[in-house]
């Protein structure tokens, strides 16, 4: 019985050559990308604001259109009517979208809310003579949530659609 010399002599030899060596630039490109692109920020919190005008209101929202779970996101509406509002507004919001959020709350808080199963109703009484409403939500997207949502944003008035917009929110690994 013959004890080999090397605990590697039965090993093939690698194939050095051009293709595992352009192999490995690319990885390395790669991997250097997605470094560079985390440390610019582009996978991080990135905010959009629509706005729409229509029956002499101005809806604007503002929301994460790119997001990461656990980070803090801005989502804030604001409303505008130069001849001031009514005793109350309703900013009606879709049911799924605030499902991939962790909220602290409202401000203001909302005098009422409802839900009839497609639409969270948000009724605020307004300031008397006053032509802007703002409300913010002070929330992060959940640890848990991996998938984007979409929503539609709605200024109900006397039981009548003013002014509504569309949004989405893509979340990123």
């Amino acid at each position: 019985m013959s004890k080999p010399d090397s605990t590697a002599s039965d090993v093939r030899p690698v194939a050095d050559g051009p293709a595992p060596a352009w192999g490995r630039r690319v990885v390395v490109a790669v991997l250097a990308l997605i470094v560079i692109a985390g440390a610019l920020g582009v996978f991080g919190v990135h905010s959009r604001t629509v706005r729409t005008t229509a029956n002499g209101y101005t809806l604007t929202v503002t929301y994460p259109q790119t997001a990461r779970a656990g980070l803090d996101v801005p989502w804030r509406v604001h409303v505008h009517h130069p001849g001031g509002f009514p005793a109350q507004i309703v900013i009606a919001v879709s049911t799924d979208y605030f499902r991939m959020f962790e909220t602290q709350g409202f401000f203001p808080d909302a005098d009422s809310v409802s839900n009839d199963g497609r639409f969270v109703y948000f009724t605020f009484d307004t300031v008397p003579g006053s032509s802007d409403f703002s409300v913010d939500y002070d929330a992060y997207i959940q640890p848990a949530a991996q998938i984007g949502k979409s929503a539609i944003v709605k200024l109900v008035v006397g039981k009548h659609i003013q002014a509504q917009t569309s949004l989405h929110t893509w979340l990123v690994p």
